[in-house]
């Protein structure tokens, strides 16, 4: 009987201190933890997170306060109008210009899930343009992004987009940033950002 309930709380434990890695990001009532760059619009709404074209029609980031190595992220989004946005990893910013790696939030044809490095190669790989399917502009979708090491595979409600090894993605250091594309006319909603440290 003892050995059961030794098990068991040594399983309570584990469970307990898996459940403590994960962070939520995003706390739905203001952006504690992050860093608004730019001059676009970042606030929260009805416990959603809002980010939207300002007047200047420039790029904007949102970036967290705090640098993160290896993990996975979850997050949903829902897109109106333009919605071409995306999720930074190992990322830096500098007044707008970010120095890092995307995985591309867009428009349906838009390469949702491809990987883009921003002021240096450029795309990186492009999801095959079947998995464009996976997208549900103008509804919530589910992105889950696993960064470890060199590798970067990215899900799109359920379907991995693409598994792309990089050398200088394992290099990289910095926080993780959501994007405003420069061009106006963009909104973006997103809820339910989970960190999980691995």
């Amino acid at each position: 009987m003892r050995k059961i309930g030794f098990i068991l709380l040594t399983l309570f434990i584990v469970q307990g201190a898996y459940a403590q890695k994960k962070q939520k990001l995003f706390n739905g009532k203001d952006l504690t933890g992050w860093v608004i760059y730019g001059t676009e619009k970042w606030y929260v709404e009805d416990g959603l997170l809002v980010s939207e074209s300002g007047p200047d029609k420039g790029y904007g980031y949102l970036g967290t306060e705090e640098n993160f190595d290896d993990f996975e992220i979850e997050l949903e989004f829902k897109q109106e109008a333009n919605g071409n946005s995306g999720v930074f990893i190992r990322s830096t910013v500098d007044g707008t210009k970010v120095s890092g790696w995307q995985v591309e939030v867009a428009p349906p044809g838009s390469d949702t899930g491809g990987i883009y490095e921003s002021y240096g190669r450029g795309w990186l790989i492009k999801p095959d343009p079947e998995k464009d399917k996976a997208l549900k502009f103008g509804e919530w979708n589910k992105m889950r992004i696993v960064v470890k090491g060199d590798n970067v595979t990215p899900y799109l409600n359920g379907v991995e987009m693409v598994n792309f090894s990089d050398e200088k993605i394992g290099q990289g250091k910095g926080g993780v940033l959501l994007q405003i594309h420069d061009g106006g006319g963009i909104k973006v909603y997103w809820k339910n950002i989970v960190l999980k440290k691995l």
